[in-house]
């Protein structure tokens, strides 16, 4: 008889930053399913910090799949959402809010985002490829590095671009970052035909890029850090810097004025966004390694200090995005998404 393994992957109730959790499901053999092929599922909430044990079950509303490329065809990966008893998004579904409060804006505003997700590789206690016990040469020749001094995890990094791809996520590019052992995917629009890069499917895509990412660190034994300051010192952190766009933005006539016009609302509720950007966040944002400082908002055109950069080709063309460079590497994407739109399109 043959059957699908399905994954079922949410994101649990750990404070102050989420984690993913997953289990595994056989279903009957489909090669081809939709949405209503997979079943609700359940899980133990007192064990994920998302309930109490004598009242602990919880309900999984599957939301989004793809293709699992490391068990084979026929086998998936299920995002889903985390519900309660009664029938209620739970209090760590922040999916929920966002999916509700893009509903209200699609049409209008049509906002467009991507994501620039940094991370850390580390093999025990220690970024991988670093001396033990010692650090490596100052940053530098690392950035966009290649040979065996400056570089460290390649194999797995390729890897996990591999099977992103496969799996259908959309994987702009990877880049080895400034701090040794430090790397960064991008996931969003790339121009490719009937490709929707909205706010609710791309955060889908960074969870489930996020998933694959911890699941290939297993085969390597090496684990993924989105800490936002992994190392203390003269190092870079960790960002996940967020680009973002509407309608408006995006048309010759009007993305000039519209680009301005958000910033000058993002500034006004730079504490808001602060908020919802990150735990630890405040170790990155020093006003050092390429970062604004936390208490200060500054914008400017291909002005990696600034909390808000225009990037050069956008200032040239007169249209375009925005990247918003504040949100950490572990800043949960639904909730940044949510902050951008009420700040922006509301």
């Amino acid at each position: 008889m043959q059957y699908s393994l399905v994954e079922y992957i949410w994101l649990d109730g750990t404070q102050p930053t989420a984690a993913l959790r997953s289990k595994t499901r056989v279903l009957p053999y489909c090669e081809q399913p939709q949405m209503d092929f997979f079943p609700e599922g359940g899980f133990d909430g007192s064990s994920t910090s998302q309930s109490s044990g004598d009242n602990s079950d919880l309900l999984l509303k599957p939301v989004y799949c793809v293709t699992d490329p490391l068990r084979g065809k026929g086998n998936y990966c299920l995002l889903c959402e985390v519900y309660d008893a009664q029938g209620q998004p739970h209090l760590s579904n922040t999916r929920a809010p966002l999916r509700q409060l893009y509903t209200k804006v699609r049409e209008q505003h049509d906002p467009w985002v991507g994501f620039e997700q940094e991370y850390t590789l580390f093999e025990g206690t220690s970024p991988l490829g670093w001396p033990v016990g010692g650090f490596p040469p100052p940053q530098g020749p690392f950035y966009c590095g290649v040979g065996a001094k400056k570089v460290h995890g390649r194999d797995m990094v390729e890897m996990h671009t591999k099977v992103c791809l496969a799996a259908g996520l959309m994987v702009f590019g990877t880049n080895a970052e400034v701090m040794p052992s430090q790397w960064e995917f991008q996931v969003g629009y790339r121009g490719f035909p009937e490709e929707v890069a909205d706010p609710l499917t791309v955060s889908d895509h960074l969870w489930l890029s996020r998933w694959f990412l911890f699941r290939i660190g297993e085969e390597y034994g090496i684990e993924p850090s989105f800490a936002n300051k992994p190392i203390k010192g003269d190092w870079n952190g960790a960002g996940n810097h967020t680009n973002f766009s509407t309608t408006a933005m995006r048309e010759p006539n009007s993305g000039k004025g519209a680009i301005e016009q958000a910033i000058q609302q993002l500034a006004k509720t730079h504490t808001e966004h602060i908020a919802v950007y990150g735990a630890g966040l405040e170790e990155r944002l020093t006003g050092l390694h390429e970062t604004c400082n936390l208490n200060e908002f500054k914008s400017g055109t291909a002005d990696r200090s600034a909390s808000i950069r225009v990037p050069l080709r956008v200032a040239q063309k007169g249209y375009g995005y925005l990247e918003d460079r504040r949100p950490g590497a572990n800043a949960d994407p639904y909730r940044v998404c949510t902050r951008l739109i009420e700040t922006i399109c509301l």
